[in-house]
This record gives C-alpha cells, structure tokens and sequence, in this order.
C-alpha cells in the first residue's frame, strides 16, 4: 500500500512505546467499563424512565440520541487533542466528566436537567469511547496495530453481555436511579483511576513530511470519492446496528417477551460480536476491503430482516441476536482499520476523527429514529424492516469505496 504524500510507511511503534502492553489492558477494560454505563445500560433502563417519570419513551430516547451527537462533534478536538498529547490526558478528564453526569442523570428531579445531563455525558463519551483508544493503539502498536485493536474489541464486544443484565437486575432490584448510580460509582473507581496512572505517560507526535505537505495530504484524502463513500456506507451500516441494539428491546417485549428476556437477548449480541471480531483477522486475509464492507453490510441488514421476520420461539430469537452481534462485531473493526488499510497511519487520527463524526452522528440518531419509526410505520418489526434496507443501501454505496491502490492490489485477494 503506498502511503500519502510526505508519510513514512507504518511502523512498528509497540517497540519504542513504554508501557503499550499495560496501556491496552487499560483500555480493554475502561472501554468495556464506558460502553456498558453510558451506552448499553440506557436501552434496559429506558422503560423504567419513561415509566416512573411520565417522559414519553420517544422523549427519553431522542435526548440519549442528543448525547450520541454531542459525542460526534466533541470528537474532532478530542482527536486533536490526542494526536497531540497522547490519550491520557484527554481520557482522564472525560472519566472525570463522566462520574458526575451519571449521579446527574440518576438524580434529576425534572426533564431540563435530565436533558443537560446527558448533553454533559455525551461529551465525556467522546474521551471514552472507540474513537481515542483506536487511535493511541494504531499510534503505539504500528503494524501490530488489527491484534491490538482485535484484542480491545473483542474486549469491549462483553459490554453488552456484562452490563445489560447488570442494569436490569439493578433496576428489578433498586430503581432505575439507583441503577445509574452504582454504575456512576463503576466508572469513578474503575476509568478513572486507569485513565490517571495505567495509560502510558510518553506520547511522541505523527511524525512524517513538512505542515503544509501533510495537510496536502489529508485535504486529498477528504475530497476523494473513496473517502466520502467509505464514510458513507459505514455511518449507514452504523446507523442500521446501534438502531437494532437499542430498539431490540421494545421489539421483543412486543412481541410477548419479558424485560429480562430482551436484556438477555441484547446481552447474547455482545458474544456474538467477540465471535465476529475473531472471524475478522481471516476476512481480512483473503478479502479485498471492498468485499468485507459489502459483505458485512449485507450481513447486518439479513440479521436485521430476520429480528423483524422471526417472532419466536426465544431460543430462535436469541441465535439471531447473536449472527446479529457477530455482523455488528466485525463492522465495528472495519471502522477500526479503513483508514489505516486505505492511507497509512501517519494522517491516522486526523481522518478518523473526520470519518467518524458522521458515523456518531448516525449512531446518534439511531436510537431515536427506531423508536419513531415505529409509530407511523404500525410497530418495530416494520420500522427494523426499513432498518434493513439502509444497510443494504450502504451496501451498495461501498461499491465505490476502491480506491486507485486496491485496483492496483485487487489480484492479491482474489
């Protein structure tokens, strides 16, 4: 793969970094940790909200969607942020952050401050969440950069699986607001302290060509077709799976099933995606990057039609959940490396943060969106029906995602 203007092909930084071994553990955890209070417990929990404070479902929804926004445009200066600095310090205080939201949101007496707590949150899930630890694993680990990153997902694939029955029974148990709160204490003593005192302290800046050549660089990247359709079809799949996981629930309880029951089914996603990520590493091998996206597309909206087509029995339900998660696992490594694959690592954290902005805002809109659609298309099988069918859009839009080097090295995967 020839590398951007002005870059030094990818190198094997795990050797010079200080501590990159005990920064991956770190983060296998604190992702985990973040992913499962900020994000997978809302689903389970939600309900309960809507139940207890007489908010409308959509309502409570639409404003965990708002967080998911305030995630994506907070993105771009914490990517900046990191590529500079390294992510210790962006991490650290986004754990900082995080805590008090969350007793912010399990104690609020009333919607405004329900809304402004979740907006804070949001900001936080910006230093917790994929973005800034792909970007310290490809920096620290170089060409071992898909292990490191295999081995964080696959980390992070249980925070489903771990923290979705964990809300419920803390909610069965408690309330919804003492849920947030012993998971609000999860993140004081657990990302925090990692953060603070595990990730490594040295960070030493993207090296490579003059300023200017290196904007050069990223500016021709940002204007390609490749690019724009890449970023495309990934928001599209990303949209489709984080609508799924979320709206999974009311799907089912729709469908005759307990609370506990759905959770499960959410929870079995979780494994599915640590089957996914493993399955990833020989895709890669002897596939193109175009074919995996595509494939992988088409993989979510089959799983998608069947949750909508497939009512029972729960032991059928549950293995479609999982193929579900195993599509939504590898689709998250997809995202990890395409900018990688495609340009080189150099520009690495710059263009992954651009590419993932509008995959948050997709993810942000995800949740709120099910729950809409559901309304005037006559109940969640319709509105996962048309969930499906954006992931097969996407999968077409990833046609155009070749770039001039994958022409070039199509007959290496063929």
């Amino acid at each position: 793969m020839t590398p951007l203007h002005g870059q030094v092909p990818d190198a094997p930084v795990s050797t010079s970094v200080v501590g990159a071994r005990r920064g991956l553990a770190a983060l296998c955890v604190t992702v985990t940790t973040s992913y499962g209070v900020l994000f997978y417990a809302f689903p389970v929990l939600a309900p309960s909200i809507a139940t207890d404070t007489g908010w409308s479902l959509m309502t409570v929804t639409a404003l965990f969607s708002a967080s998911q926004v305030i995630a994506g445009l907070v993105g771009i200066p914490v990517g900046r942020w990191v590529q500079a600095r390294g992510p210790r310090p962006a991490m650290t205080v986004a754990a900082l952050l995080a805590a008090p939201a969350v007793v912010a949101i399990a104690l609020a007496p009333n919607l405004w401050r329900f809304t402004i707590a979740w907006l804070v949150a949001g900001a936080a899930m910006a230093g917790l969440f994929y973005p800034p630890a792909f970007a310290a694993l490809t920096h620290w680990y170089g060409k071992g950069k898909v292990r490191a990153l295999t081995a964080l997902t696959l980390a992070a694939g249980l925070a489903s699986t771990v923290f979705a029955p964990l809300a419920a029974a803390l909610e069965g148990a408690w309330g919804w607001r003492s849920a947030y709160l012993v998971l609000a204490v999860v993140l004081l003593v657990v990302v925090l302290p990692l953060h603070a005192f595990a990730l490594p302290r040295g960070w030493v800046p993207e090296r490579g060509g003059r300023q200017g050549d290196r904007g050069r660089g990223v500016r021709t990247v940002v204007r390609s077709r490749a690019f724009w359709a890449l970023t495309t079809a990934l928001a599209l799949g990303s949209f489709t799976v984080y609508a799924v996981m979320v709206n999974i629930v009311p799907l089912l309880e729709g469908q005759g099933f307990g609370t506990t029951e759905a959770a499960w089914a959410l929870g079995v996603g979780g494994v599915g995606q640590v089957l996914g990520r493993l399955v990833y590493a020989p895709l890669e091998r002897w596939a193109g990057p175009v074919f995996r996206v595509v494939a992988v597309l088409g993989a979510c909206s089959a799983t998608t039609f069947l949750l909508a087509l497939v009512p029972g029995p729960l032991g059928l339900v549950l293995s479609i959940a999982v193929l579900a998660g195993m599509a939504r696992g590898i689709l998250t490594l997809l995202q990890a490396t395409a900018v990688a694959d495609r340009w080189g690592t150099e520009h690495y954290a710059t263009l992954n943060g651009i590419m993932h902005t509008p995959l948050m805002l997709a993810i942000a809109l995800a949740p709120w969106a099910g729950a809409a659609l559901a309304g005037p298309l006559g109940g969640y099988p319709a509105a996962f029906m048309a969930m499906g069918a954006l992931a097969v859009l996407g999968a077409l839009i990833a046609l155009a995602t070749r770039t001039k080097r994958e022409r070039g090295t199509a007959t290496t995967h063929s």
